[in-house]
C-alpha cells in the first residue's frame, strides 16, 4: 500500500474509499472507462484501484494522443526527413520514439541523419522557423483539444510573421468522436463484449470544450459522464459520482472539476481553434480505425502552412505489429498484461507499440509501476485488482 501513503491527504483518501465502499451494490458489478491518459498515468501510479472495491473496475481507453497516432502518420514525417534534408521536422519528445514502418521511428530516422528536433511547445516550434530562414521548418502537431489551441495560435502568427519557410503536419484529433467510436463502432467497444457503465471524463480537454459535449453520451446512449481532475481524490470521488447515478438509474453529465471546468468551456479557445482549423472528413485512429469528423485539417485561409499540400505527403495505412495488443487496450477489450509481449519483448526502453512510450499510455503506466500481477488471465479483461510490486504480487 506505499502508493496510497504518497497521497497528500492519505487519510481523505481513505475515508472516501469507506464512503464508495458503503454505496456499492454487491451484487453488481461496475466498469467506467477513463478517457484521459493523465488519469490512466494517476490510477497506477497512486495505486488508486487497491481502494475501489473488487466489483469496481476502471478500463483504460484512447485517451493518450501519442497511443492514438496511426503508424503511417509517423511514416509521412519521417519519410519527408529522410528525402529532404533541408527539411528541420520537430515535435514533442515522445512522438520520436513510437515505432513507425520498416523498423523506424523519428528518433532512429535522425541517427541516420534526418534532422528530427525535439521541441516543448508550440511556440519553438515557430522559433526554429525564425531562426533558421533558410530551412523548412515542418511541426508535427499531435494532441486532443487540449494542445490544438497553441498549434492554431503559431501558424496564425506565422501567417501574420510572412513566414514562408513553416508548416504543420497536422494530427490533432477530437475527443467526443472517439467515445462514441467506443459506444457503438463496429468491432469497438461494447460490440466487442466490453460492458462499460460510464466515463470518466478527461480534465485539461473538458477546460477547453467544456462540459457540455458530452451530454450526447447520457441521453442517447445512457451513459454517465463526470468530468474529473487529475488528483488521485478527483479520479476517486468521480467513481463515487459515477457509482451513484448507476445505483439510481440516472445518465447525467457532472462535473467533479468544477475547480478549472465549466458548461462552456474556453470560449476563445474555441473560437481560435474554428479560426484555423475545420474537421477533416475521417481520420484514421490507432486500435479505431477511420472515424468520420474525428480530426481537424489546416483551413483554406491557411493552406500555405499545410506541409501535406505544401511537400504533397501522401497518407498511406499501415497495419500495427502482429504481436501489438495496443488497439485492443485502446479500445478497452485488453488490459496491457494480456499482451504477450508486454513486459518481455517490449518494454519503455525498447517500444514495440505506441502504448508503452508515453507516460500517459496504459502499458508505460502499467509497467513503471508494477500494476500488472495478477492480470495475466488469458483473453478475458482482468476482474482483479491491479497489484503493486511493493505488495509482494
Amino acid at each position: 500500500m506505499k502508493y496510497i501513503d504518497e497521497f497528500r491527504d492519505g487519510a481523505l483518501a481513505r475515508k472516501l474509499a469507506a464512503a464508495i465502499r458503503a454505496e456499492i451494490d454487491p451484487a453488481r458489478d461496475y466498469a467506467f472507462m477513463e478517457f484521459c491518459g493523465g488519469h490512466t498515468h494517476a490510477i497506477s501510479r497512486y495505486g488508486v484501484t487497491d481502494l475501489l472495491p473488487l466489483n469496481v473496475r476502471m478500463v483504460h481507453g484512447p485517451g493518450c494522443p501519442v497511443c492514438v497516432l496511426p503508424i503511417g502518420r509517423l511514416d509521412m514525417a519521417i519519410s519527408l526527413a529522410l528525402e529532404r534534408p533541408e527539411v528541420i521536422v520537430c515535435s514533442y519528445g515522445d512522438c520520436l520514439r513510437v515505432p513507425a514502418s520498416a523498423g523506424l521511428s523519428m528518433q532512429k530516422a535522425r541517427a541516420r541523419g534526418a534532422d528530427i528536433r525535439v521541441i516543448y511547445s508550440a511556440a519553438d516550434a515557430l522559433n526554429l522557423a525564425r531562426t533558421n530562414p533558410e530551412r523548412e521548418v515542418v511541426f508535427f502537431a499531435i494532441g486532443f483539444e487540449t494542445t490544438t489551441p497553441p498549434t492554431a495560435l503559431v501558424i496564425r502568427e506565422a501567417d501574420a510573421l510572412g513566414l514562408g519557410n513553416f508548416s504543420v503536419i497536422c494530427n490533432h484529433v477530437l475527443t467526443p468522436p472517439a467515445i462514441a467510436a467506443i459506444l457503438d463502432a463496429p468491432g469497438s467497444g461494447e460490440a466487442e463484449g466490453v460492458h462499460l457503465d460510464g466515463f470518466v471524463g478527461p480534465a485539461h480537454v473538458s477546460t477547453v470544450i467544456g462540459s457540455r459535449p458530452y451530454a450526447a453520451f447520457a441521453q442517447k446512449y445512457r451513459k454517465p459522464v463526470v468530468i474529473a481532475g487529475f488528483e488521485p481524490l478527483d479520479v476517486m470521488q468521480a467513481v463515487r459520482m459515477l457509482i451513484r447515478q448507476v445505483n439510481e438509474s440516472r445518465a447525467e453529465v457532472e462535473n467533479e472539476f468544477t475547480r478549472a471546468v465549466t458548461e462552456t468551456g474556453n470560449l476563445k479557445a474555441q473560437a481560435l481553434m474554428d479560426e484555423v482549423f475545420a474537421l477533416r472528413d475521417s481520420f484514421e485512429w490507432r486500435g479505431l480505425g477511420q472515424l468520420a469528423h474525428s480530426a481537424l485539417r489546416i483551413r483554406e485561409r491557411f493552406a500555405a502552412f499545410d506541409a501535406e499540400a505544401k511537400f504533397g505527403l501522401a497518407y498511406r495505412s499501415v497495419a500495427d505489429h502482429k504481436a501489438c495488443e495496443c488497439g485492443a487496450i485502446l479500445r478497452g477489450v485488453r488490459t496491457p498484461a494480456q499482451c504477450r509481449i508486454f513486459g518481455t519483448a517490449c518494454t519503455p526502453e525498447n517500444p514495440m507499440g505506441s502504448c508503452m512510450v508515453s507516460s500517459e499510455g496504459a502499458c508505460a503506466a502499467h509497467y513503471t509501476y508494477g500494476r500488472f500481477r495478477d492480470e495475466a488471465v488469458a483473453g478475458t479483461p482482468a476482474k482483479g485488482r491491479f497489484v503493486t510490486s511493493a505488495q509482494g504480487g
